[in-house]
């Protein structure tokens, strides 16, 4: 892969990390943040996989690193799950 890309893919994981951190303020106490989730989800399909697609149709990534990235950007999507899990428990021990 060509340093150019890897800067471009290192661009777009901080892209990534910052609208996690942006979808994490939308957490709701009440537990219920499904939606932020597949808004999350809905962000990266729209925004990052045409993008990495495009990449690989420029054969600027193989099909093997357009999946390991597209699998990281998906995994956020779990971590930010997680993320909002322990929102949810910290929020409801205070109510306690």
């Amino acid at each position: 892969m060509e340093e150019n890309v890897i800067k471009e893919l290192d661009t777009l994981k901080g892209m990534l990390n910052n609208w996690k951190k942006g979808f994490l303020s939308w957490a709701s106490p009440d537990g219920d943040n499904e939606y932020v989730l597949l808004e999350f989800r809905e962000e990266i399909h729209n925004q990052l996989f045409p993008y990495v697609t495009r990449l690989l149709e420029t054969e600027h990534l193989s099909h093997p690193e357009a999946t390991e990235f597209m699998d990281y950007c998906f995994s956020q999507v779990e971590d930010l799950r997680d993320q909002l899990n322990k929102v949810d428990t910290n929020e409801s021990k205070k109510e306690v």
